[in-house]
């Protein structure tokens, strides 16, 4: 989703064509890591917008001079980092910098920084006005920016730099999101179907170990039910049935983990963990057989939509590192993090509101011959909102970044910053979505926030790399599953509420997302 879309966003991907098609199976095709390939020689298939130099920018604001500083060499970044991770935390680091400055647009340090990013300084921006110069590639790059302030080996990805470290002004940003289209579009009649009976798996499960044990492990189930749902749907290969078995979830975290790890708090002591993963990269070599049983799996079961990447001018192998990381980094990855959060922001809610959905959901699936459809869950306004308003308190996707690429002018509400062409703009979405200057009770989750008049604040829920009343296109950078995301958390909703009247939880921390525990399942009177 995610692109930053869990996410997790939610999905992404380049390019080198082949003389020859292939069908040849992936036990004969051994996945080789070499070094990054890049066609720039052809002309983007779609311009991106902002070729021509744009007016002066003009503002009413008092123009002020960004407040903060970096430090000195290695001792800031230093400093900024342990506070991010470990002395202070991540959103408070944020609030104490917002308190000094009084300024919601500051200089700060991201991590990683030493020795994995050569340069952590960034233009800080945590309100919901400045936030949204990070979507306009009139204004900035996005060019390997998708991590933030260091990029990930290309050995993680085949080789290739996947289309979420794309430009829209790369010739191979088009294609490769225009292939992404095509797989939302080929496989959506399979999305509901395949999507419930997955689920049901997953409750099916939850009710076995509440029985059992007296508690059951949301958040492992829905690993496996995510995975599932997505080989099913997009690929019609049930995992179980491959090679692959019930390993996919396990593989896919541990591949994401050298991914991420160098923005991920895992819990370890904290000089142990900074010196770690905070200061060195993770060696790609450790896990390059699990990605390649990935590998090998997506490759096996995607032939049909191989077949048309190629007619698209992108080679099967350079085709299926990006549908694998489409699928487990962006949708899975969203999936993750976002279900869960889902669980704990309803299951906090409380029993009225599982009344109010669950007496809306049955009425408009009754009165649509009993089958859940896209048309039916439109007429849903209460579970709409609500699936909204957990993506604005909590985006899967929480950080953004983009280079300018001039010199610039940013509002926050109360004044304007010059920032110069070439500097990196950071900003932290939680806080962003959470502007008490644009949501009233800003830090709480109300779930009918979305409805009515309300319909109208959707345009500052930010969570797929763009606002939720626009679209994703071929040259922009919004996540090109943004509507699916959306569709999965819904369904997410609906199913839940079909089979139980009510629910209840314990939450924990987790690296990704929350740890769910479900207590207690009310299942649905019939």
């Amino acid at each position: 989703m995610a692109s930053s879309s869990l996410a997790f966003p939610t999905l992404q991907p380049q390019f080198q064509s082949l003389k020859n098609k292939s069908t040849s199976k992936p036990s004969t095709r051994r996945l080789s890591f070499r070094t990054i390939r890049a066609s720039v020689s052809e002309k983007p298939s779609v311009s991106a917008p902002g070729v021509t130099a744009p007016p002066p920018e003009n503002t009413k604001l008092p123009i002020r001079k960004i407040p903060g500083d970096y430090g000195l060499p290695l001792v800031g970044p230093f400093k900024d980092r342990m506070d991010y991770f470990y002395n202070q935390g991540r959103d408070n680091f944020f609030k104490s910098k917002v308190l000094k400055y009084g300024s919601t647009v500051f200089r700060a340090n991201m991590g990683p920084g030493p020795f994995i990013a050569p340069n952590p300084q960034v233009v800080v921006l945590l309100d919901g006005k400045s936030f949204p110069v990070l979507f306009d590639v009139t204004k900035v790059e996005k060019k390997d920016l998708f991590t933030g302030t260091y990029m990930p080996s290309t050995e993680l990805t085949g080789g290739y730099r996947i289309l979420s470290y794309l430009d829209p002004s790369e010739p191979m940003h088009a294609k490769l999101k225009k292939f992404m289209f095509y797989l939302l579009k080929s496989r959506r009649d399979h999305v509901i179907p395949e999507f419930k009976a997955s689920y049901t798996e997953l409750f099916t499960s939850l009710e076995k170990d509440l029985a059992l044990k007296g508690k059951a492990n949301f958040v492992a189930a829905n690993d496996q039910a995510a995975f599932n749902f997505l080989a099913r749907a997009w690929f019609g290969t049930e995992p179980a049935q491959t090679s692959l078995g019930l390993d996919g979830p396990g593989l896919v975290s541990k591949w994401v983990l050298f991914n991420l790890g160098p923005v991920l708090s895992l819990g370890l002591p904290k000089y142990l963990e900074d010196l770690t993963i905070h200061s060195f990269r993770l060696p790609p070599a450790l896990i390059k057989k699990n990605y390649q049983r990935l590998y090998d799996f997506f490759y096996a079961s995607s032939s049909f939509l191989l077949d048309e990447a190629e007619n698209l001018g992108i080679s099967r192998e350079e085709a299926c590192h990006n549908l694998l990381f489409a699928t487990c980094f962006n949708s899975f990855g969203g999936m993750k993090i976002l279900f869960p959060n889902m669980m704990k922001w309803l299951g906090r809610a409380g029993a009225k509101l599982h009344a109010q959905l669950a007496e809306e959901i049955r009425s408009v699936v009754q009165s649509n011959g009993g089958n859940v459809t896209m048309r039916g869950m439109e007429q849903m306004p209460l579970m709409k909102s609500a699936v909204y308003e957990a993506l604005r308190i909590e985006p899967p996707v929480p950080l953004q970044y983009g280079k300018a690429k001039r010199d610039l002018i940013i509002e926050s509400h109360d004044a304007a910053f010059e920032v110069k062409e070439g500097e990196l703009l950071f900003g932290f979405q939680p806080f962003a979505t959470k502007d008490p200057k644009i949501f009233t009770r800003a830090e709480e989750f109300v779930a009918d926030r979305f409805m009515g008049e309300g319909e109208e604040l959707l345009k500052h829920v930010l969570w797929s790399n763009g606002p939720e009343t626009e679209k994703p296109t071929l040259g922009n950078k919004q996540c090109a599953g943004k509507d699916f995301v959306v569709l999965v958390a819904r369904l997410l909703v609906v199913e839940f509420f079909l089979r139980y009247d009510s629910f209840e939880i314990e939450v924990g921390k987790s690296s990704l997302g929350a740890a769910v525990t479900v207590t207690s399942l009310k299942r649905a009177r019939s």
